[in-house]
């Protein structure tokens, strides 16, 4: 089996060294040189031109973009179905809002190309070595591929969700509660830290992720995030905010469904760019931990 990486960022650089693990036959497209060159260190084949990727396939084409929401996605997928054939497989793997994967797969479905929407999740580390997938599309398309999804991904973290956009739909969801629990550990980390008790904060973490209630995976970075930057002095707490949990609020109001914490979770981080808590650096921190996001480093005191 043939597959096609586009976007080689932190998610699909890692996504296509997971595929070519499995002994598929990977080939990526970035529009970096810098991308393509980490890849072809890597010993994957990278096209310099994304029609040499698609003029490299010996059989049916299967595309798997990893490519940033919006328009930079849009408009590639306008492109690719003008020049893939009938019966080749489209897969649109980034955080594309679930709106646009309905219209996406309706237009696909009109040039006989076959189309998923993937959601993604486990960050980087995660799609170097067992992703969380989110299926939807065609079940026939699914079924097709079933085998490349259920090696890539983690053991029962593999799921086919349904009718087109239900894969995206369940990603938006989730990255909404993801913000409500990271916004939780970042608040109460900040009340521990101004009590009157001199907490080791890292040992915090540690214990309450031996059998606590809420030992997890983000405690776990918790006291990752606090062992690399001891009391976080060198991290900013500015939290870039994501379309998702957006999109999250914006569906449940349609629905007519109250969603408080994710909604201050998303407020809580556009107000982080004109106020540093420490409670936004926990979460600046988090996120650093399990997708490799930047943040902005401050002066140690």
């Amino acid at each position: 089996m043939e597959i096609g990486v586009i976007g080689l960022g932190k998610m699909g650089s890692n996504l296509i060294l997971n595929l070519k693990d499995h002994g598929y036959s990977v080939v990526g497209f970035d529009s970096s040189w810098e991308a393509r060159e980490v890849c072809n260190q890597s010993g994957v084949k990278c096209c310099d031109r994304l029609e040499e990727l698609l003029t490299s396939f010996k059989s049916q084409r299967i595309i798997w973009m990893m490519l940033p929401s919006g328009d930079i996605t849009n408009n590639m997928i306008q492109n690719l179905l003008k020049v893939l054939d009938k019966d080749d497989i489209l897969i649109d793997a980034g955080n594309s809002n679930y709106k646009d994967s309905i219209r996406h797969a309706a237009e696909a479905e009109e040039y006989g190309i076959k189309f998923l929407d993937v959601g993604t999740s486990g960050g980087i580390n995660g799609v170097r070595s067992g992703a969380c997938l989110m299926i939807g599309g065609s079940r026939e398309v699914y079924d097709q591929l079933k085998a490349v999804f259920h090696d890539i991904s983690t053991e029962g973290g593999c799921m086919y969700t349904g009718a087109a956009g239900s894969g995206h739909f369940m990603k938006m969801v989730h990255n909404g509660i993801e913000y409500g629990m990271m916004q939780a550990i970042g608040e109460g980390f900040q009340i521990m830290k101004r009590s009157e008790f001199d907490y080791d904060l890292r040992e915090v973490a540690s214990t309450w992720n031996h059998g606590s209630v809420i030992r997890s995976w983000l405690i776990e970075l918790t006291e990752e995030q606090f062992g690399i930057h001891p009391d976080l002095k060198n991290v900013k707490g500015i939290i870039e905010a994501s379309g998702e949990a957006k999109w999250t609020v914006d569906t449940a109001l349609e629905m007519g469904i109250s969603a408080p914490v994710i909604t201050l979770a998303l407020m809580v981080r556009n107000a982080s760019q004109d106020e540093d808590s420490f409670s936004n650096k926990v979460v600046a921190a988090l996120r650093n931990g399990f997708g490799g996001h930047s943040y902005q480093t401050a002066d140690k005191e």
